[in-house]
């Protein structure tokens, strides 16, 4: 059989494993020669460059927990998160870790700084295992609806630990340096060697089923980050294997940011969704906005006017269907608007939430249209039923959107809806016991071979 594959920039094929895995060893055996040679692991004490290199590190592994995180909130998906609260728990007491430098910002050594990046590998390692699990389902929309509950308690976590650092409260109280809790840097290690390695293996299988680049990334990041708890428990303080370490959880960070960077840039992190995330399905209703009348008004105007015209009907129809009722825009195209509810599948209420929020799209953009006599008018069609999600595409430009019968009776029920006003189907119509709404009969939509009923919906208690 034709070998597989990767799906973008990457490293596949045996061969590329092995010069990856050759690549990866090369650090430890490193660390070897320098313990087992020291004459050769000479000191270099250098203040600033340790500050400098260890505050990039830190900077660098911040910003891709940060576009980790913000990845995985807006699809839903707990693998993603947790994986970029492993980088950033990881890089925020790497910072700490920064301010022990003797004589940039602190005049002596302090021990609770140094100890902070061995206490950030243990944490991140967590993370990173925990990422690696088994998170399909309930535990999914369960972790991601918790996800500002662990995002507090990190930086909780984090302040706290540099308070006490700085008030010097036992047992922070003393200035050390890492010879002198070779004990503490030993267990530590050994706890973040086993959690990196076990992460590492896990995203090694995720790589194997598609050969993607970036779940390889990731997995190598975690070994480098085990490699880097290996001479952190091991090195000799200000010298050539003290600052290997440093250097290693530098290369993790910007191996995954630039393997990142290489994806395409509306789904950069998707080679790492879970399949919920990639292939689910969700009971969720659809909600379809156009302006009735728009192609006769194109005609009519230049384009900058036709442009100005939109932009004051999006500036406040897009926050009524998405602030407030947690719809999320799937997409605007012209005068076209998509939006989703319950994607994520943490939204069980998504037909009221579909509903309201058509509504006060309408409210809001009545408004614009009393300022501007002569507009066009919106018309909202809304159902609600199983669809999928789904990640279209490849490496050259994916996106991640709903797709099936659902979605297509929304846009034809939209069609034939009033102009200002909100149709909806007798699916969405029966998740709303406590709706007021009119019959508009059993329609003929395009593509459905039975007519649909739909309503005129006027209001929800």
């Amino acid at each position: 059989m034709p070998e597989r594959r990767a799906a973008g920039p990457g490293v596949t094929g045996r061969t590329g494993v092995v010069a990856l895995a050759v690549s990866l060893a090369l650090p430890l055996v490193g660390l070897a020669l320098l313990l087992w040679q020291p004459e050769i692991d000479v000191a270099w004490e250098d203040h600033p460059a340790h500050f400098w290199l260890v505050l990039a590190a830190a900077v660098v592994g911040a910003l891709i927990a940060y576009a980790m995180g913000a990845a995985a909130l807006q699809r839903g998906d707990a693998r993603v998160l947790l994986a970029s609260y492993a980088f950033f728990v990881t890089a925020a007491f790497l910072g700490l870790h920064a301010l022990a430098t003797p004589g940039v910002l602190l005049t002596t050594p302090n021990a609770g700084f140094v100890l902070a990046t061995p206490v950030g590998l243990v944490l991140g390692a967590v993370f990173a295992v925990w990422s690696g699990s088994d998170l399909g389902g309930e535990r999914d929309v369960a972790i991601v609806r918790r996800a500002p509950l662990l995002r507090a308690a990190i930086v909780v976590v984090v302040a706290g630990w540099a308070a006490l650092s700085l008030i010097r409260v036992w047992p922070l109280d003393e200035g050390v340096v890492p010879e002198q809790v070779d004990g503490v840097l030993a267990a530590t290690a050994g706890a973040a060697v086993v959690g990196f390695a076990v992460a590492a293996w896990r995203y090694l299988r995720l790589w194997r089923e598609g050969r993607a680049a970036l779940p390889l990334a990731v997995a190598s990041a975690f070994v480098l980050l085990a490699e880097a708890s290996v001479a952190v428990a091991f090195s000799r303080n200000w010298h050539l294997s003290w600052w290997e370490w440093h250097v290693l959880m530098l290369a993790a960070v910007l191996l995954v940011a630039l393997v990142a960077r290489s994806q395409w840039h509306e789904e950069r992190f998707a080679a790492l969704y879970l399949k919920d995330t990639t292939e689910g399905e969700r009971e969720m209703s659809i909600l379809f906005a156009d302006l009735q009348g728009f192609t006769t008004f194109s005609e009519a105007h230049e384009p900058r006017e036709v442009t100005q015209m939109l932009n004051a009907y999006f500036e406040v129809a897009v926050p009524a269907v998405a602030g407030r009722y947690g719809g999320d825009v799937d997409r605007i195209i012209g005068d076209a608007l998509m939006v989703t509810f319950n994607r994520r599948g943490d939204q069980p209420d998504h037909a009221r939430r579909a509903a309201l929020a058509g509504l006060a799209l309408q409210e809001a953009t009545a408004t614009v249209l009393a300022e501007n006599p002569g507009w066009p008018t919106f018309r909202v069609g809304i159902n609600s039923g199983p669809v999928s999600v789904s990640v279209l595409g490849t490496a050259g430009g994916r996106t991640h959107t709903v797709i099936g019968d659902t979605v297509n009776t929304a846009s034809r029920i939209e069609g034939k809806a009033p102009a200002g006003g909100v149709a909806v189907s007798a699916a969405t119509l029966a998740l709303l016991p406590d709706a007021e709404a009119e019959p508009l009969g059993f329609l003929e939509l395009k593509g459905k071979s039975e007519p649909v009923e739909v309503f005129r919906l006027l209001s929800v208690g």
